[in-house]
């Protein structure tokens, strides 16, 4: 099992990107993540003891299903990315994988991971991923609205997004491009928010120690 940080990861994932595009395409990216973490955790975010929101999801294979039917009245955890196109996501649910499926299961909870992209999306973040907990779909981001953590790429992202062959609205259910901030929620098993830990910018994650701690703390 590893235990380097997601962060550390993030570091060389951010090193091996920028050896392979020229600084001056991924330049955008760089402005858009300081106005993100300028802007910080929006104003309106869910908060500790408020009702988990619950909507109409489809799971990997097109199945319908609801988030709190996912969560089968048990203590979770839920982790909303942006998408199996976001590399910084890919890494830090295999890091998810490695540290906190066996962990929660042992603590009788759950682990589901939620974003706007089609149902192929998450089939293909599941797959590559070797992922055994639920990955679900929130078409038009019903949830992550309701949790307050939406947000939107730059113009200038998008453009460089755009020239590196990615189109967001293509890959997300709704067709737009709005996507959700990182977050990582833990709920009891009456679907009660407990923790809630959102980062704008999008390289920076969740680490398990904290999140293990925080079940710890506040879902039993």
């Amino acid at each position: 099992m590893s235990t380097t940080p997601i962060a550390d990861h993030a570091a060389l994932t951010q090193a091996k990107l920028a050896a392979q595009a020229p600084a001056e395409l991924l330049a955008p990216f760089d402005e858009e993540r300081r106005q993100l973490t300028a802007a910080g955790v929006p104003a309106d975010v869910a908060q500790p003891g408020t009702p988990l929101p619950d909507a109409d999801l489809v799971d990997a294979h097109g199945g319908s299903t609801t988030l709190h039917t996912a969560l089968g009245g048990r203590p979770a955890v839920v982790v909303f990315y942006r998408g199996a196109w976001c590399p910084f996501c890919n890494l830090a649910l295999r890091t998810y994988q490695a540290e906190l499926v066996e962990p929660l299961a042992q603590r009788g909870a759950v682990l589901v991971a939620i974003s706007p992209q089609k149902p192929d999306g998450s089939l293909t973040m599941q797959e590559t991923n070797e992922l055994t907990f639920t990955v679900l779909s929130d078409e038009g981001n019903k949830i992550a609205a309701r949790l307050g953590i939406l947000t939107e790429p730059t113009d200038g992202a998008k453009a460089t997004q755009a020239a590196l062959g990615l189109d967001v609205a293509a890959r997300n259910a709704d067709g737009t491009a709005v996507i959700p901030m990182p977050t990582t929620l833990v709920v009891d098993a009456g679907a009660t928010i407990r923790w809630i830990d959102v980062h704008p910018d999008y390289v920076s994650r969740s680490e398990p120690a904290a999140i293990l701690a925080a079940f710890d703390a506040v879902a039993q």
